[in-house]
């Protein structure tokens, strides 16, 4: 019977990490979703950032987040392809809030390197996973007749 089973090829060692750092910036995208609907229904900052006193930006800005950030906690967990995708629009979002309008929503230079760090750490793994399994690739038409 195992003979008439079909193969699953095994994951590498770089497809098995990069699966455990999509599960980690998974959890960290549910985190920023909760805390931006904490933060909406006024359940931290003592209530002071509830919707109804926040200015026309943050509004748009926190309701757009708190929702699109439980999403890609989603596709990222279960490592579907749009779960990055959706990362990167929450991401840049957050990046552009933060970077280009730190007079309308602060400065968090911070939150921005980690966003940037968080991206070439995808760039780099997806390089690797690319790299290997053309050298796969390679060697497999190599060997045969």
């Amino acid at each position: 019977m195992a003979l008439d089973s079909v193969k699953v090829p095994k994951l590498s060692l770089t497809e098995t990490l990069f699966g455990l750092f999509l599960r980690l910036v998974a959890v960290s995208c549910f985190w920023f979703g909760l805390s931006y609907w904490a933060m909406l229904i006024g359940f931290s900052f003592g209530g002071g950032a509830r919707f109804d006193l926040l200015p026309v930006p943050w509004r748009v800005a926190a309701t757009a987040l708190a929702v699109v950030y439980p999403v890609a906690a989603l596709g990222l967990w279960l490592l579907v392809s749009w779960g990055p995708v959706i990362w990167v629009v929450a991401a840049g979002a957050e990046a552009v809030m933060f970077a280009v309008y730190p007079q309308i929503f602060g400065a968090k230079p911070l939150l921005v390197a980690a966003h940037a760090a968080v991206a070439v750490t995808f760039v780099l793994f997806r390089a690797a996973i690319f790299y290997q399994r053309a050298r796969q690739a390679r060697a497999a038409r190599i060997d045969l007749p």
